[in-house]
């Protein structure tokens, strides 16, 4: 394994964001869930232990189907609390957008220290002294205020309602929460799961990537700063509306955002849960920044952005129809019948991840060999 290779294969296989099955017991969700549904019969489509981008099910009486993700930014609002909570609110809606759906709802849930006490906000919160005096120092208070107006600035570019939610000054750790849970309408004729299709299918990415969001390859020691993602309003609007035109041609057979890992997460899951492999070039990704490098490409979290699936006589349709939203996108790949992952660049392969690593690699990766 090469150093990429391990920093993307421990975010996918090791990482709890991607592995939260790991922890909690789905079998006990799938049971009480098989419990209710005699009570409400066919209401849950797509449940948790479906890992897909978010829930979809009906509301017994009425006509559709509602689509429901819940996410947190807790750790980025210690350096940057508004893009945080904006980019917090945008992932949530993303994953919403990812099954089908326009997203309409928000709840959110902040938790933090007593209004009154000091917090450090730059790159040395987490160290609870600023030493690189670029840090403000201001009260939670201040700091909860900054982080309300990433949620709200966000739900105004995207036509959010923000309905309700909760609010917490127990926290002590430097750490403070936010959640958000995002409900949408299904606007397809059925969800667009995650898991490829068929081998042969296209592959397009919808936005520009950038070097910020670079979470991934900051613990795996291959830069020296952590740059959260930042908060991208207009883009996220433009990627949601050109996403919902492309849903719009009835073509789209697989569906995802571009959250945590970036690319390389959004291409590697979809493919080993259809029980497919990928090619993709990186190469051919649009950028929004000219020093980039592939690592980058590959696993920065930049925001509004989604991968869709296309069966290759489709493709210039869906294109058409994404283009009178954005001119930001690309087809960058196609699904293989193989059983890994193969990124390139320029014609030279940066990373290759199988499906299945062997136990030896995992427990590699775990020790941080």
């Amino acid at each position: 394994m090469n150093t990429i290779e391990k920093a993307l294969m421990h975010g996918l296989f090791v990482h709890l964001h991607h592995n939260i099955d790991k922890v909690i017991d789905f079998k006990s969700f799938q049971e009480l869930n098989r419990q209710v549904d005699r009570v409400w019969p066919g209401a849950l489509t797509i449940g948790p232990e479906q890992n897909d981008d978010a829930a979809v099910f009906r509301v017994p009486g009425m006509k559709g189907y509602v689509v429901a993700k819940l996410e947190s930014h807790c750790s980025p609002c210690v350096p940057r609390p508004y893009d945080a909570a904006a980019t917090g609110a945008g992932g949530a809606m993303r994953d919403v957008v990812a099954m089908g759906a326009r997203p309409i709802f928000l709840l959110d849930f902040i938790g933090t220290r007593p209004l009154e006490q000091e917090v450090i906000v730059g790159p040395c919160g987490f160290a609870g002294r600023c030493t690189c005096g670029k840090c403000k120092i201001m009260t939670s208070r201040e700091r909860v205020n900054i982080m309300v107006k990433g949620l709200r600035d966000m739900c105004e570019a995207m036509d959010v309602f923000i309905v309700g939610g909760g609010f917490s000054t127990s926290f002590s750790d430097i750490v403070p929460a936010v959640v958000v849970s995002v409900f949408g309408k299904l606007v397809t004729k059925k969800p667009l799961t995650k898991p490829a299709k068929k081998a042969g299918d296209k592959i397009i990415i919808i936005g520009l990537t950038g070097n910020d969001g670079n979470d991934t390859l900051f613990r795996a020691g291959l830069v020296n700063e952590m740059r959260p993602a930042i908060a991208l309003f207009r883009e996220e609007r433009d990627s949601l509306e050109a996403a919902l035109a492309a849903f719009g041609t009835g073509r789209i057979k697989a569906c995802s955002d571009c959250g945590a890992a970036g690319i390389g997460a959004a291409i590697c899951e979809s493919a080993r849960y259809g029980g497919l492999g990928a090619r993709i070039d990186l190469s051919k990704v649009p950028v929004s920044v000219k020093e980039i490098t592939s690592q980058e490409i590959l696993i920065c979290e930049t925001q509004a952005r989604y991968v869709i699936h296309v069966a290759p006589e489709h493709v210039d349709e869906v294109l058409k129809a994404v283009r009178t939203k954005t001119t930001s996108t690309a087809v960058i790949g196609e699904i293989t019948s193989d059983d890994k992952e193969v990124f390139v660049y320029n014609g030279d392969t940066i990373g290759v991840i199988p499906n299945k690593p062997s136990k030896e690699m995992i427990e590699a990766l775990r020790s941080g060999r």
